[in-house]
């Protein structure tokens, strides 16, 4: 196992713990859309499935049959899409704000849970009819009822797991565990500030910090009801979100201490006023920008506290240290499978709804995960 801290086993830790949208139909050759015959991986054939696809930038989805003439490469799976879920990337992505420029036909989607319908030639650990769960952040393509994904970015989870609680696991809780327990080495004495904690992200992260590792966790939302909700999954206190009186608030809790932990997903004004709360020594986790307002924060900032501020990307690993990648995955599977985490989704689209599944999310009317459902 690469240096650093990760979970080889979890007996320390148990120890101490709206829109219908019309039809309509296209042919490509795109490698988004693959698919042959098992049994023949030699022979292209043609066949169709649904897809969500985007045509123009901002403009709604539509679900149209897609069929696709393209054979599977070595390692590639193919899967029958049960469940994706619905991200804050994918409606960046469709709007034109994700950094990027996407070629069209595109289909968003990358957080995916489903059956193995056909294996590449070389693929080792995987057979057809098993239950995966898998991130695709090479070329999206989850909103179908079929994807194509590398072997290496697929986990198996057994039958018993839902396919709704298997697309809400990997991102966001693996996201999560990375930055709380590899990189912040959060323990039960610590305080945990977590932005946007009624979030997909904020919530995966409250979940680890209060029920994993026992820390003191103090929650932020934007409204009560979200409050409500963060205390119910274990935070020691959750706070609806006033700049002016953050810290206040905060100091309140931790007797003038400050907390020892900030996770952060977004950015922007709350992420400034959130450092006024850290103690000497503390961590700040990067996780992300939801606002899409980048903080600036000059390197004299963190002189006066002496806290570290530490940058998060599951991604990130998956390239540069594919084995912690692998083990996180693994990790989350199995500290569900102990019910030591409870993923939480408030809503759950058919494929047919996708538009008001995207709207529903960026109108941040959800708390923790959205669901597309697609079989």
């Amino acid at each position: 196992m690469a240096a650093g801290r990760t979970l080889k086993t979890l007996s320390n830790l148990i120890a101490r713990s709206g829109n219908v949208i019309k039809t309509a139909s296209i042919t490509t050759s795109n490698p988004l859309f693959s698919r042959n015959i098992k049994g023949l991986p030699y022979f292209q054939t043609t066949a169709a499935y649904r897809a969500a696809v985007l045509h123009e930038i901002a403009k709604p989805l539509v679900i149209e049959d897609v069929t696709t003439t393209t054979k599977l490469k070595d390692l590639e799976i193919r899967i029958e899409v049960y469940t994706c879920g619905v991200n804050a990337s994918d409606i960046l992505i469709c709007n034109g704000q994700y950094g990027i420029e996407q070629k069209m036909p595109f289909v968003p989607g990358f957080e995916v849970c489903g059956e193995v319908k056909e294996i590449g030639p070389k693929v080792k650990n995987f057979n057809v009819g098993d239950k995966v769960i898998g991130l695709k952040k090479d070329g999206y393509s989850g909103f179908a009822e079929e994807c194509v994904v590398l072997e290496q970015d697929l986990w198996g989870v057994p039958q018993g797991m839902t396919f709704e609680i298997g697309a809400s696991l990997l991102d966001t809780y693996g996201t999560a565990l990375l930055g709380l327990h590899r990189r912040a080495e959060v323990e039960a004495d610590d305080s945990v500030l977590v932005t946007a904690a009624a979030g997909g992200l904020g919530l995966a992260a409250v979940d680890l910090a209060a029920n994993v590792y026992k820390a003191k966790v103090i929650g932020v939302c934007g409204t009560e009801d979200k409050a409500s909700l963060v205390r119910d999954k274990g935070a020691f206190a959750s706070l609806k979100y006033q700049a002016k009186n953050l810290r206040s608030k905060v100091m309140e809790v931790t007797e003038g201490k400050g907390v020892s932990i900030i996770f952060d997903a977004v950015g922007g004004d709350i992420f400034n006023e959130s450092l006024k709360c850290i103690a000497h020594e503390g961590k700040v986790i990067v996780a992300g920008f939801a606002s899409r307002q980048i903080p600036n924060v000059p390197t004299s900032l963190l002189l006066p506290q002496s806290f570290s501020l530490i940058g998060v990307s599951l991604s990130h690993y998956r390239d540069a240290n594919n084995e912690v990648y692998r083990q996180v995955g693994n990790d989350v599977i199995e500290l569900y499978e102990e019910g030591l985490i409870s993923p939480h989704v408030s809503a759950i689209f058919p494929l047919e709804e996708v538009n008001a599944a995207m709207d529903f999310l960026s109108q941040r009317k959800s708390t923790g995960k959205v669901i597309l459902k697609i079989r």
